[in-house]
């Protein structure tokens, strides 16, 4: 289901070239210009935020938990972002370039950047062969989700890299260590897209685990350490000890945003409409509220001030009342969960509550010839440019990550 419905969708191929899907972060806050801090505008290419933490901490000398960052940036694609790093001076790093790496500005601050210290993200992104008529019907889309709001979906990109990180969520959270390692070494679907990881998957699925672990690239830490665990003949309650709870807390994020996104689709298309019992998100501050009397509040959803939310489940997170309230009850029930078995030793997990829709600004459509349209808007932090390309190309599976 679509927003954007009326519309029809725009074909079109996203990320021929790296340079095609550019984002810049939204800084909160500017550098002050004096303190301890030192903060570091980068463009980097082609590479993820924490491949570029760690070219970053080589090249200067320092450890990579030191440098701050207020977000993740799309490994394909062309980024600027901004990092921290306490005690350096900024004229040793202006100008700095490495191999995917360039220091554009360096400039003091008072405090270390940490995650959510920032506005949001402006995207550029163009795509090729679209044809004939692709331009108006950007136009169209981009203007009704700058009017009504973008439907505030988690994209692909969350899911990892065969799209169904929630399955090892769901067994974390139902203690399932079977279930769990056959998430994440199994590609049952035939969703995987990495022709090295496919190889690697069918490996382990044949029985061939010490060939599954060499084929697993060393960047999939959790596979490859359950896969030397298997190897050893441990069981897998035992295999699955290896895995970094840093990893744990990706499969559980990603099981989270599966069930926020089944519960934003119940609500299409209308996003901005309460019901009683709504726990309503203030988007001025992040906070939300019960809504007993929608005649009440239902104009200051019309201005945007305001919008249904859904949970990010968690042992501490707030559910709504009524019929909003009986849908997310109920799709605990379908997985076999209860709000207690979000607690885990260990794993904080409070959980949280999400708009459905956030606002989309500043967006420009041009067209670069006959078959190529460049898409430019701005998101606030935690939201998904594949949630806009969704409703343009209207495709459930945009091909980003």
């Amino acid at each position: 289901m679509y927003l954007t419905a009326d519309v029809p969708g725009v074909e079109g191929r996203i990320r021929e070239r790296i340079e095609d899907f550019v984002v810049e972060e939204l800084p909160l806050y500017e550098p002050a210009g004096v303190g301890e801090h030192c903060y570091l505008t980068v463009q980097k290419v082609g590479l993820s935020t924490h491949e570029a933490i760690r070219r970053l901490a080589r090249e200067i000398h320092v450890r990579p938990e030191a440098i701050g960052y207020a977000g993740m940036k799309d490994a394909k694609a062309v980024a600027r972002q901004t990092f921290s790093i306490q005690g350096l001076d900024p004229h040793r790093v202006e100008g700095l370039a490495i191999p995917g790496l360039t220091v554009l500005a360096a400039r003091l601050h008072r405090n270390k950047l940490r995650i959510g210290h920032l506005a949001g993200n402006r995207f550029l992104i163009r795509l090729r062969g679209t044809g004939p008529g692709a331009e108006e019907r950007c136009r169209l889309v981009l203007d009704a989700l700058s009017t009504k709001g973008l439907p505030n979906l988690f994209g692909r990109q969350r899911f990892g890299s065969k799209g169904d990180g929630h399955l090892a969520g769901r067994a974390v959270l139902r203690r399932d260590p079977e279930a769990l390692v056959d998430a994440i070494l199994l590609d049952r679907d035939g969703r995987e897209r990495d022709p090295r990881l496919r190889e690697a998957r069918d490996r382990y699925a044949s029985g061939d685990l010490e060939g599954a672990f060499r084929a697993f690239p060393h960047a999939y830490e959790a596979e490859r350490r359950v896969l030397e665990s298997l190897a050893k003949g441990r069981p897998p309650e035992q295999a699955i000890r290896r895995i970094p709870r840093a990893t744990f807390r990706l499969y559980l994020s990603a099981y989270q945003s599966h069930l926020f996104n089944r519960l934003l689709l119940l609500r299409m298309p209308d996003l901005g409409r309460l019901e009683a019992g709504d726990l309503a998100y203030l988007h001025d501050r992040g906070a939300v509220f019960s809504v007993e009397d929608v005649a009440v509040e239902q104009p200051r959803a019309d201005r945007f001030e305001i919008s249904p939310s859904g949970p990010l489940f968690g042992k501490k997170v707030l559910l709504a009342e009524g019929a909003p309230g009986e849908r997310e009850r109920e799709v605990l029930d379908e997985e076999r969960l209860t709000i207690e078995e979000w607690k885990l030793p260990g794993l904080r997990l409070d959980g949280e509550r999400r708009p459905f829709r956030v606002p989309l600004t500043g967006a420009t459509v041009r067209a670069e010839g006959d078959d190529t349209v460049l898409l430019s808007f701005s998101l606030p932090k935690g939201s998904y440019a594949t949630a806009a390309l969704r409703e343009v190309m209207k495709s459930e599976d945009p091909d980003l990550d």
